[in-house]
């Protein structure tokens, strides 16, 4: 099933401008001397490959030719040099395959690495909420898309460097071989130079035209099918993470049930592509088998007439062959073209959304961010707008270190938004954001990130791990009555999915005590806890980072009960949110 997006994304992209930019992504990179290298010896060899094969062809004509001669003696030797010629185009069609390989990894890397250099990027957030339905599943797009790309390019180029080298040495060949004998009509013989030759190129000309007719559809099949099959597992990879809560709300049979519907989308498009590539395979097939009785047929009679000895036709059937493959490169390499120009189009749009959503930012309307002396946070004129413009926040006020102080305010009044414009993830606005110049800020979010790998690597998350030792971790995890994890710094798991959310808050604030950052911004990082714990990992924070400034959004009066001061977002009537500075209760 095409959608719409696909085929905009289709008819849109220029295939060649797309080529070209992905190419030069390695071939313009100080990777690509080593890469010319082996591209260079992968060109030998293929071409080694192709006078392997004339040798062979050659080689079998004269075995042929003794045969018919019964010389036994002659017989054994032309045995030998064909048995040396076979040895020889296998050497060369074995390396020249191992030799791709290694530069198809080298190409891969270097491509995986620019596109995870541009998308995992602070903008990255930006680009899933601008242009999340251009760029469906990046996760795929750089895994699977890139390495399609690649394969595909080494080896339909390599393939079709062969097939115009084995045009050129097995046309020859023909040529000479059906200019010397009559093709017998009705009217008496005609010497027509090259015929056969001719034949091989209209036939190929024919076959060519018949399977872009039958195959184009699989270009817009074959896009669909990897978007398809990525959103189906990232649907299961996202059951797996939400086990726990899914199980909570017995949501097992909605989950199937979604799933099911993803799949029936792989299932609906797959049976379209395997009637498409039926289609496609009964016609190269078809005309492969009707080609495979060309040559014998028309050489037939002059074999017959004595024009032609055993060996001759059977080097011109080899011959006619080579020469048709080559011609027909297109029609057997057609599949692959349409899997290799899908994954082109899926690349070429991801980066350019990535660009796009570069250019967008750098042309947004932003506040001005100063690093000053001191140590004052303060909030000139600040007006955070939508990304369409429109203002979502307005705010004024100072905070001065050391200070405590909840941020309140209902739902969807932006105080996310304004935690997200410190953090400098959002770009959208007017005014001037004064930070102090020697901040270290950290920001806690209400379900913290915990990366997969060992529990100290968790807690140091994203500082190397040697910054801390085991005893100022350890000590954190047991202030925070975490304790029964200090054994287990070295233990590898998904600690997500390990620890209960409340477990998960404290583990959070355990990673703020270790990198003690002198301003904390808490975005509802205690909405798990009860009240004795919240109390107690805000007296914690106090008494362990005594100097720090601590910002916290809250919707509970016992978070507000435990901060100096208070900050309200208040909505207007146009549904903007407005800060007001020291708020009663």
């Amino acid at each position: 099933m095409t959608t719409p997006n696909a085929d905009a994304i289709i008819e849109e992209s220029s295939f060649f401008r797309d080529l070209w930019r992905l190419g030069v992504i390695y071939w313009r990179s100080p990777a690509a001397k080593v890469g010319a290298a082996l591209l260079a010896l992968a060109i030998a060899l293929e071409l080694a490959t192709v006078y392997g094969t004339v040798l062979v062809a050659r080689t079998q004509a004269a075995v042929f030719d003794v045969i018919q001669e019964r010389n036994v003696a002659a017989f054994l030797g032309a045995l030998g040099w064909q048995a040396a010629a076979m040895l020889a185009a296998v050497c060369a069609a074995t390396f020249r395959i191992y030799v791709r390989q290694i530069l198809e990894v080298r190409w891969r890397r270097k491509m995986t690495a620019e596109y995870l250099r541009r998308w995992m990027t602070p903008e990255a957030y930006w680009q899933l909420e601008l242009h999340g339905a251009a760029m469906d599943n990046p996760d795929q797009r750089i895994a699977e898309d890139i390495r399609i790309y690649v394969a595909s390019a080494l080896g339909l180029s390599l393939s079709l460097l062969s097939s115009l080298v084995a045009l050129a040495s097995f046309g020859g060949m023909l040529w000479g071989l059906s200019r010397g004998w009559p093709l017998a009509l009705p009217t008496g013989d005609v010497y027509v130079p090259g015929f056969l030759m001719w034949v091989a190129v209209g036939y190929a000309a024919f076959a060519m035209w018949l399977t872009h007719v039958v195959g184009r559809k699989l270009v817009p099949l074959n896009f669909d099918k990897l978007r398809y099959e990525a959103d189906f597992r990232y649907g299961l990879v996202r059951f797996r993470d939400q086990v726990e809560p899914v199980a909570f709300s017995h949501g097992e049979v909605i989950e199937r049930r979604h799933l099911l519907q993803r799949f029936g989308n792989i299932v609906e498009n797959w049976w379209q592509l395997i009637r498409a590539q039926r289609d496609l395979s009964l016609t190269t097939l078809g005309l492969g088998q009707m080609n495979g009785v060309v040559p014998m047929l028309l050489a037939a009679p002059a074999y017959f007439g004595g024009h032609l000895t055993l060996g001759k036709i059977t080097q011109v059937g080899f011959a006619y062959g080579q020469v048709s493959g080559a011609l027909t490169w297109f029609v057997s390499a057609y599949q692959e073209i349409a899997l290799w120009r899908a994954s082109i189009q899926r690349l070429a749009s991801f980066a350019d959304v990535m660009t796009t959503t570069a250019r967008e930012l750098a042309q947004a309307k932003r506040f001005e961010v100063e690093r000053r002396d001191g140590g004052v946070l303060r909030l000139h004129d600040v007006v955070l707008h939508k990304p369409d413009g429109r203002p979502l926040v307005r705010a004024v006020g100072s905070i001065r270190q050391g200070e405590s102080i909840a941020l309140l305010g209902p739902t969807g009044s932006g105080k996310t938004t304004l935690f997200r414009a410190l953090a400098g993830l959002w770009p959208f606005g007017s005014g001037r954001i004064e930070i102090p110049r020697a901040a270290r800020m950290h920001f806690v979010p209400p379900r913290p990130y915990l990366p997969v790998g060992s529990l100290r690597f968790t807690l140091t998350y994203p500082d190397p791990e040697v910054h801390h030792s085991d005893e100022v971790l350890r000590e954190a995890l047991r202030v925070l009555d975490l304790g029964f994890l200090a054994s287990a710094l070295d233990e590898q798991a998904q600690w997500h999915a390990r620890l209960s959310v409340a477990e998960q808050q404290r583990l959070s604030l355990v990673r703020v005590l270790v990198k003690a950052p002198d301003w904390v911004f808490l975005d509802e990082a205690t909405s798990a806890l009860d009240e004795a714990m919240e109390a107690k990992a805000y007296g914690i924070l106090r008494a362990h980072l005594p100097r720090a400034t601590l910002l916290s959004i809250a919707h509970r009066p016992s978070v507000a009960a435990l901060h100096d001061r208070r900050w309200a977002l208040v909505l207007d009537d146009d549904g903007v949110g407005l800060v007001v500075v020291d708020a009663g209760e």
